[in-house]
């Protein structure tokens, strides 16, 4: 259902995606889905697993890395439109995959820290394949 004030779908249908990507793999602890601002728009962590940041480091967080994909955005002409990117963290490993349907919408995926490159691999198609 769309949302009348505005082009974005309803949070529910965000949240029905967070609980999709959280589905792809038991190594995803928590899917965000924030806007170019940073946002949150919803995000879901899997059941059991204890938050890394604070409420408020969350908030700053999602900030920072949308701030981050803005900065990229004007390397687009030269280099091409971003697809996802990948930081690696002593104990966790973020990955952000880019909405193809909206440039106003990143998916703001942590994934434990054991992570092989290939997993990694497998939930971006998974996540990418969900999300057209």
């Amino acid at each position: 259902m769309e949302n009348k004030y505005n082009n974005h779908p309803s949070r529910s249908v965000y949240h029905d995606k967070c609980i999709a990507f959280l589905n792809i793999s038991e190594k995803i602890r928590y899917v965000g889905i924030i806007n170019r601002f940073g946002r949150t728009l919803s995000g879901k962590l899997r059941k059991n697993v204890k938050p890394l940041l604070s409420p408020e480091q969350a908030r700053d967080e999602h900030f920072i890395e949308s701030m981050r994909q803005q900065l990229r955005n004007s390397f687009e002409s030269s280099i091409g439109k971003t697809i996802f990117s990948i930081t690696k963290n002593e104990l966790v490993t973020l990955l952000l995959v880019l909405s193809k349907t909206s440039d106003d919408v990143i998916y703001y995926v942590t994934i434990d820290k054991d992570v092989s490159l290939d997993e990694v691999n497998d939930i971006i198609n998974k996540v990418i394949e969900i999300e057209g």
